[in-house]
């Protein structure tokens, strides 16, 4: 039983800690004029300083950066929350671009949200 015991707290201490990244909650995108004004809302378990959402971006199809949102403070008692990035250039032709958000602690988030441009 205590090699069991053993064996499962090893198996444990070897297994990644999950936690949890900024989550997409909707975008909005509008163009006016030649430039695009884009809406993220994210959700994230913000608990300070520490650790908390603090950014994130657009990508085209083939992973170029397009825009990049900083978020300079935590949002612990904003839950979710929306912040905006204006006068976005989208190159001519681009259809759908992606978003992907990132936190302090765990970098960027593995999915990436695709949003089809309405022009």
């Amino acid at each position: 039983m205590k090699k069991l015991s053993l064996l499962l707290i090893a198996c444990l201490a070897a297994a990644p800690v999950l936690a949890d990244g900024p989550e997409i909650i909707d975008v909005k995108i509008k163009k006016t004029g030649m430039v695009w004004r884009v809406d993220v809302t994210l959700e994230h378990p913000d608990t300070g300083w520490d650790h908390y959402a603090d950014g994130w971006e657009v990508l085209d199809a083939e992973g170029n950066r397009l825009a990049y949102r900083e978020l300079l403070h935590p949002h612990v008692n904003e839950q979710p929350f929306t912040r905006s990035q204006s006068g976005v250039v989208f190159p001519d032709g681009t259809r759908e671009v992606f978003i992907r958000a990132r936190c302090n602690v765990d970098g960027w988030a593995g999915e990436k949200k695709r949003v089809v441009l309405k022009p």
